[in-house]
This record gives structure tokens, sequence and C-alpha cells, in this order.
């Protein structure tokens, strides 16, 4: 396990940067972290600001390099009474590139300040959490046309950035990873019809998480892998 130890033999603590840890999966994923003895810098979208490109160096450079892990717990797929399209005719342009903003663009830029920042010649982690519906052969309803596009081409953004990184840090390893169905705000409006067992609380959904990231391999790189380390098809 990555994270048992407080501390590796050469003397450094593990150094975890959550991004999005004022939500509901990203707080429990820090407060593990916090458990197991590392040191955990936390960010929130409000905290990076507006200007994502600028608020990412400056985040970055503040954490230093030598980082153990890095996940991307950010995501939008509702907000007030806009909620995800049933119907080609809700499309709009505000909202896609609102979605696209938050769920694909600021998770690229996160990587492109600190992907450079991850250990060297060591195992490191940089994971973003994404969601199953944004898989393009598993599409079978439809809908959710914004939610959808968006993580669809985050695992994108994964996928090519797993070559770059294999180059210059071949240790390191990138994926997206679904959390499952997990009891917070955003899910609270669609979580009719899934089964109890399936309804995982933020702190289940942070354990999940945390054994999968444990577990991955320089092969598992540019994956996309469900809670329970199942590949999901792109």
């Amino acid at each position: 396990m990555v994270l048992v130890a407080a501390e590796r033999q050469a003397g450094f603590m593990d150094r975890v940067v959550i991004i999005g840890a004022s939500g509901g999966i990203g707080s429990a994923l820090a407060t593990l972290a916090d458990q197991r003895g590392v040191d955990v810098v936390r960010l929130s979208r409000s905290s990076v600001g507006e200007t994502l490109d600028a608020g990412f160096a400056q985040a970055a450079a503040a954490a230093g390099d030598g980082l153990s892990h890095v996940i991307v717990a950010t995501g939008l797929l509702h907000r007030g009474a806009q909620q995800p399209e049933r119907d080609w005719r809700q499309l709009s342009e505000d909202w896609m590139l609102e979605n696209f903003r938050v769920n694909s663009v600021l998770p690229a830029l996160a990587a492109k300040h600190f992907l450079p920042r991850l250990r060297k010649g060591e195992r490191s982690v940089f994971a973003v959490l994404s969601a199953r519906v944004g898989s393009i052969s598993d599409n079978r309803l439809g809908g959710w046309h914004s939610y959808r596009a968006s993580k669809a081409a985050v695992n994108q953004i994964v996928r090519t950035l797993s070559v770059e990184l294999k180059r210059k840090n071949p240790d390191a390893i990138i994926v997206a990873l679904h959390p499952g169905t997990v009891n917070t705000g955003m899910s609270e409006p669609f979580q009719r019809g899934v089964a109890a067992d399936r309804l995982f609380s933020p702190e289940q959904s942070a354990g999940h998480l945390w054994r999968v990231i444990d577990g991955l391999e320089p092969s598992d790189s540019g994956g996309f892998l469900a809670w329970d380390g199942t590949p999901i098809p792109s």
C-alpha cells in the first residue's frame, strides 16, 4: 500500500494534493489521507480562482516538487434549475461550455502544472475523477449530452497525457476513475433506482478509490477504471 507509512525510506513524507477538497468525495479522500499520516494539500475551485491556468501555476509552485499523489475530484452535473439535458432541444452553448470548463479544461490545466511536480524515479499517481457515462461505447441511453461529452473529453485527455508522461516520467501513472454513485448533492436528484448496496457514502467511495490508486501499476497509466478497479471501455 502506497500510503500506509507516514514516511518513505528516504525520509520524506508523502505529499498528496486533493483538488476539489471542499466537495463530498474530495473531502473524504483528504480525510483518509490525513488518517494515514501524510501531508495533504487541499485545493478547491474557489481557492484556485477563475483564471485556472494562473491559479494552478501558483498552487503547484506552492505545493512543491516530489508529490506522491494528485487527485482531481471536481465535477459539474447540474446547478440550481439547470439539469442535464434529456433532449437535444435543451442544448445550450453556455451550459455546454461550463461543463467542458469544469469537467475537461480544469483537469487538463491541473495536469499541465502538477504533472511536472510528481516524484521522479519513484511511483507517483495523478488521478482524475470521471464518470462511467463518459464511456462512448457504453452509451445506450443517450441524454446528458454536455456531461457525457465533457467526461469523454477528460478520458481522452488522460489517455493523451499518459503517452507524454511515459516519456518524461516513466514511473508516474495517470488514470481516470469512476467513483460509482455517491450520496452527495451532485447525485442526489438521480439516485432513484440505485440499489442500496451501490449507493456509496463519500467515505465508502474514498476508501474504494484509495484501494484502486494503491494498486495501480505503470501499465494502468492512461486507463479508465471503476471504483472496484474494473477497466471501463472508452
